[in-house]
């Protein structure tokens, strides 16, 4: 029976990894969802166990980030700030400079997936009046949000099961991996300029655009207060689920916006997918697989945070970032400083997601997009900017943390 387990964990992350069958109309939550459920009948996990496995402050924390960013994004504030770059940019430079910033910003905030899901048709669109190559822009912009999201533990899907997982604070968190995220974000923007010196002149632009945007000001006040309140929250040490919990509520207490709208616009499917994941994992855990493929997987250089480094790195990119962090967690352990290895194991599984164009869910949402207003990205012209971006924030991220690894 134990072969038949181990079939349905590797069929089930080898189409995580992918995210699809052939033939078959699935996705990574609904593979996720039916590994799950054929362990569960297997007799790999109970369903007790299979309930214990799933974490419920990550879900809680996800569902309530995603209710915060649909209230921001109906009021117009991505809008809002797409207009101010707009204003502010006068040089090809400066505007790759500033997307690269507010990209970088926003996802520590707001999650990775959702900003390149808004800013991505902008950046289409400010190519295509300026005509110029879109692709650099593109690049930026994903390999910029998934960098900035490594700062807090609420900019990515990996981040906030660590923050669960871990215990570390909301602003021990940031105080550690901010100052990786700023050097990362501008080692992208020298890279950049540097991989695409035609697109980059120093000549100055005129871009005319429409900006007519729908500006919803109270829901925004509203969304706002509601950011901020949440966020200080957290930095008083209220835990990082209440706080966003709290401050989702709060803005499901309104008289303008059906709540409908609200949750037509949340992706159940992450949930779903965590959920499934959560199980398949357990499961992995109840066989006694987990030594095996940590043996399997580790590296002896004789240095811990760079074995990490490499494992995480490769994890991630084999079966995907979350997967990578349910399944490295229970090794944490086994190391002298564990808060520090938890940071690293953020910011690898993160930094990795920028090896190539399937390496995140960010960098898909980016192509995918462009593709439907005929830009493609391409997988080489992509690895061209990855492997580098990568590589440079890996060591950057690595080097920083060993300072303070005792």
């Amino acid at each position: 029976m134990i072969w038949i387990s181990i079939s349905i964990i590797s069929i089930t992350i080898v189409g995580v990894s992918l995210g699809r069958f052939p033939f078959l109309r699935m996705n990574r939550a609904t593979i996720a969802f039916v590994g799950a459920v054929a362990l569960i009948l297997s007799g790999a996990i109970s369903i007790e166990e299979a309930y214990r496995t799933i974490d419920l402050n990550t879900i809680a924390l996800l569902l309530s980030i995603m209710i915060l960013n649909v209230n921001f994004k109906l009021s117009g504030f991505f809008s809002l700030i797409s207009v101010y770059i707009l204003r502010i940019a006068k040089t090809p430079r400066r505007l790759l400079g500033l997307l690269i910033f507010f990209a970088g910003i926003l996802s520590a905030l707001f999650l990775n997936d959702t900003i390149v899901l808004v800013f991505t048709p902008i950046v289409l669109d400010i190519a295509s009046g300026l005509k110029r190559n879109s692709v650099p822009y593109l690049i930026a912009l994903a390999t910029a949000a998934n960098i900035g999201s490594v700062a807090t533990i609420i900019g990515n899907p990996q981040n906030i099961l660590i923050g669960s997982f871990s215990g570390i604070k909301f602003v021990e968190f940031t105080a550690y991996l901010f100052p990786v995220a700023c050097v990362g974000l501008i080692f992208i923007w020298l890279l950049i300029i540097t991989l695409y010196q035609k697109e980059f002149s120093k000549e100055p632009f005129e871009l005319i655009l429409s900006t007519k945007n729908r500006i919803h000001r109270p829901l925004m006040r509203k969304s706002v207060f509601s950011a901020l309140l949440m966020l200080a929250a957290m930095i008083f040490g209220v835990p990082t689920a209440i706080a966003a919990m709290g401050a989702a509520s709060l803005l499901l207490v309104t008289r303008r916006l059906k709540a409908e709208r609200v949750f037509t616009e949340i992706d159940w499917s992450l949930l779903v997918f965590f959920s499934g994941l959560f199980v398949v994992t357990g499961s992995i855990r109840t066989l006694g697989l987990s030594e095996w493929i940590f043996k399997l997987l580790f590296i002896h250089s004789g240095n811990d945070l760079i074995d990490l480094t490499i494992i995480s790195t490769l994890a991630s990119n084999i079966i995907s970032n979350v997967p990578a962090v349910l399944l490295l967690k229970d090794i944490v352990a086994s190391f002298s400083n564990t808060k520090i290895i938890w940071l690293l194991l953020a910011m690898a599984t993160t930094f990795a997601g920028n090896l190539t164009l399937l390496g995140s869910v960010a960098n898909l949402i980016v192509a995918e997009t462009a593709k439907k207003r005929g830009i493609y990205l391409s997988f080489s012209e992509y690895l061209r900017s990855g492997i580098l971006i990568t590589l440079g924030t890996l060591i950057i991220g690595t080097l920083w943390l060993s300072i303070f690894y005792r």
